[in-house]
């Protein structure tokens, strides 16, 4: 059962990465905060994360330490900011040994939360700058 769901997990991760879609890399706090430009994401999404992403203290209510890789996933069909508020399927990860495991485990985490619709992506990425 553990194989299975590890695989799955694979497959999961492995399809958000799959994707070809353009991105916003900025270094702030010797951070690099890289913004995944998805096509589902509306305007206020984007400029909140452009926000998070040039915005030291915005920066830090999603990453709370300076150390390790961070990840923010979102589904699509259920998106970043709809009503007011965050989806529950909306997953931001933080403090992992490097960016793959960072973005695994947002992704592992939406998929438990998305409702239905498309599989949860990667919108946000926060690294050591390099």
């Amino acid at each position: 059962m553990r194989v299975m769901l590890g695989l799955g997990l694979m497959l999961v991760a492995g399809a958000a990465f799959a994707q070809d879609v353009p991105v916003e890399v900025a270094v702030l706090k010797g951070q690099q905060v890289t913004i995944h430009l998805q096509p589902f994401l509306n305007e206020e999404e984007l400029g909140m994360l452009r926000l998070v992403q040039t915005n030291k203290q915005a920066l830090g209510l999603f990453v709370t330490s300076s150390g390790g890789y961070s990840a923010m996933a979102v589904a699509p069909d259920e998106g970043l900011v709809r009503g007011g508020g965050f989806p529950p399927s909306v997953i931001a990860i933080g403090d992992l040994p490097d960016a793959a495991a960072a973005a695994a485990a947002a992704l592992a985490g939406c998929e438990e939360k998305r409702q239905g619709g498309e599989l949860c992506v990667i919108v946000l990425e926060v690294g050591p700058k390099g």
